[in-house]
C-alpha cells in the first residue's frame, strides 16, 4: 500500500512539472506566428502600393484650361430689339494647336478710346436675348469655339447715365488676361449682362 501511495504522489508531482522545452516551444511558436503576420502585412502593403502605382500610371492627364493667349475672340451675330436693348454674340476660338477646356462665364469690361478702363459692372446669367445654359466644362480641340450672348441697354445715350465705350474687354474663365475688341457703344450705367459659355446658345430676337 505504501509503495502504491509513493508511486501515486510521484506521478502527481511529475504531472505539475512543465515538460522540458515545452515553454520554449510555445514561445518559438508565438514568434513564428508573429513573424508570419508581419510578413503578411508587408506583402499586403506592397500589393496595395503596387496597385496604387499601377492605377496612377494609367490615369489620364487633365485637360489644361484655355489661356487667353490660346484663344481668338470675335463678335458673332449682332442683336437688336425694342425697349432700347442691344446685344451681340461673342466667340472664343481655340487656336493653341492643342486641346484645352473652358468652364463658366467670361469676364467683361469697357475701355475708352485710349484703352483706359471705364466704370462698368457685369451680371452673369440670363440676358435680354437668351437664357443662360447650365454651366459645363467645354473641351475644345484646336479650331473649335465656344460662345456667349452679351446684352445691354442704351436708353440714356449721350447723358450722364451712360458710358461711351470704344472697346470691350473679354476675359476667359480662370484667366487673368483679356482679349480686346472694338466696341463703339453707349451702355447705360456701364451695365452688361452675359450668359455662360456654351457650344451654342439659342437666341430669341
Amino acid at each position: 500500500m505504501n509503495a502504491y501511495r509513493n508511486a501515486y504522489r510521484n506521478a502527481d508531482r511529475n504531472a505539475d512539472r512543465p515538460v522540458a522545452g515545452a515553454g520554449r516551444g510555445r514561445r518559438v511558436g508565438r514568434v513564428l506566428l508573429a513573424g508570419a503576420a508581419v510578413a503578411a502585412l508587408g506583402l499586403a502593403g506592397t500589393a496595395a502600393a503596387q496597385a496604387a502605382t499601377g492605377s496612377g500610371a494609367k490615369s489620364t492627364k487633365a485637360t489644361p484650361t484655355c489661356s487667353a493667349s490660346a484663344l481668338k475672340a470675335t463678335f458673332g451675330k449682332a442683336l437688336a430689339g425694342g425697349m432700347n436693348h442691344q446685344g451681340v454674340v461673342i466667340n472664343l476660338r481655340n487656336l493653341s494647336g492643342r486641346t484645352c477646356a473652358l468652364r463658366g462665364f467670361p469676364g467683361l469690361g469697357l475701355e475708352n478710346s485710349a484703352h483706359k478702363a471705364l466704370a462698368s459692372h457685369t451680371y452673369w446669367g440670363d440676358t435680354w436675348y437668351a437664357a443662360s445654359p447650365a454651366k459645363k466644362t467645354l473641351t475644345l480641340k484646336d479650331g473649335e469655339s465656344a460662345e456667349a450672348v452679351v446684352s445691354w441697354s442704351h436708353a440714356n445715350t449721350g447723358t450722364s447715365g451712360a458710358v461711351h465705350a470704344s472697346y470691350l474687354e473679354i476675359t476667359p474663365p480662370a484667366s487673368t488676361q483679356h482679349k480686346t475688341l472694338a466696341f463703339p457703344q453707349w451702355v447705360d450705367h456701364g451695365e452688361l449682362r452675359v450668359t455662360v459659355l456654351a457650344r451654342h446658345i439659342t437666341v430669341n430676337e
